[in-house]
């Protein structure tokens, strides 16, 4: 479940909880909204740790170095130089 599903989680448990006044026989819409509500928190924070810990961090660049002979001349490093 992603991160959508657990916000439609809370809508449908907020929506359950204080906007309905429906009378089930053996259901309590209340608690059921509020179950809703608590699991889609946990999957909100969740799903947020997971993606912290999938975040690539890059090293740093490191710097291009050049070296040039004491004459001026830059070093190419090769042969017949």
């Amino acid at each position: 479940m992603g991160l959508g599903g657990c916000i439609i989680l809370i809508a449908v448990g907020a929506i359950l909880t204080f906007a309905t006044d429906w009378d089930m026989q053996g259901v309590n819409l209340d608690l059921v909204g509020v179950i809703f509500m608590i699991v889609g928190l946990i999957g909100v924070a969740t799903f947020s740790s997971i993606a912290r810990r999938r975040r690539v961090v890059m090293p740093p660049s490191t710097p291009v170095v050049e070296e040039r002979r004491h004459d001026g001349t830059n070093y190419t490093g090769g042969y017949g130089a």
